[in-house]
């Protein structure tokens, strides 16, 4: 195994560590600076204006979060937001599309408790 294998999975295990503890808001942030999204508003605006509204808005109220699928972002964030975004995570798209569809609306559940979203701790 080459250095960039051990470092590709040192920083894989740190995302995930991460994911499966619950802080992926900390991740998202980190992931989405110097993206055209910019942080996680950015994110949010461009999977309302790609048609994802009803999911966004039920992430952000106290109700059930509407779950949101791979492909439907991967639709909404376009291919070079998600490659960059992947990139960012150490991971390849498919797997890095798989844990935002999973975890998206429970992180952004917790960072609105008030139904408007908060600034990541």
């Amino acid at each position: 195994m080459g250095l960039f294998d051990q470092l590709a999975g040192t920083v894989l295990k740190g995302v995930l560590d991460q994911v499966q503890s619950g802080s992926l808001e900390g991740v998202l942030s980190k992931v989405l600076q110097n993206t055209d999204l910019g942080n996680v508003s950015g994110l949010l605006q461009k999977l309302q204006e790609a048609g994802l509204d009803k999911q966004v808005t039920s992430w952000l109220g106290n109700g059930s979060n509407l779950p949101v699928s791979p492909d439907q972002i991967r639709e909404a964030l376009g291919n070079k937001e998600v490659q960059d975004i992947a990139r960012k995570m150490g991971l390849p798209v498919d797997q890095a599309l798989d844990i935002l569809s999973k975890q998206l609306p429970g992180a952004i559940d917790q960072m609105s408790p008030d139904g408007e979203l908060q600034r990541p701790r």
